[in-house]
C-alpha cells in the first residue's frame, strides 16, 4: 500500500503544485484563459485556493516521508478532495457540466490518497 500511496500522491502533489502555483502568481488576466472562473471569484480567494493547494501537496509528502505528523498527509488527502467538491459546485453553478471530468478524476485520487494515507497511521 506505501508504494500506490507514493505514486498517487506523488502524482497529485506535482499538479497541485503547478496549479496552486499558477494561481498564486498569476494575475487574473493571465488566469483567464484557463480558468474563466477567475471572473466570478475575488483573487483573494483565487490566492487562497491556490495557497491552500500547494499546502495540500506539501501535506501528501513532507509528514509520510520525515515521519513527523504522518495524520496530516490523511489531512491534506481530504483537504484537496474539499476544493474537488468545490470546484465542481462552481463549475455546475456556472453551467459548465462538460469541464468537470478533471474535478472528478482528481476528487476521486484524493479520496483514493486518503484512504492510502490511512497506512501511515
Amino acid at each position: 500500500m506505501h508504494i500506490a500511496y507514493w505514486i498517487l500522491a506523488g502524482l497529485l502533489a506535482l499538479f497541485y503544485l503547478y496549479a496552486g502555483g499558477l494561481k498564486v502568481s498569476r494575475t487574473q488576466d493571465q488566469l483567464r484563459p484557463m480558468m474563466a472562473w477567475v471572473d466570478q471569484i475575488p483573487m483573494p480567494a483565487v490566492r487562497l485556493i491556490g495557497t491552500l493547494e500547494i499546502l495540500g501537496a506539501v501535506g501528501l509528502i513532507l509528514p509520510p516521508l520525515t515521519g513527523i505528523a504522518p495524520v496530516l498527509a490523511l489531512v491534506a488527502a481530504i483537504g484537496l478532495a474539499l476544493i474537488q467538491v468545490g470546484g465542481i459546485v462552481v463549475h455546475v453553478s456556472r453551467g459548465e457540466t462538460r469541464v468537470i471530468g478533471l474535478n472528478i478524476g482528481l476528487l476521486a485520487a484524493a479520496v483514493a490518497t486518503a484512504w492510502l494515507a490511512t497506512s501511515w497511521l
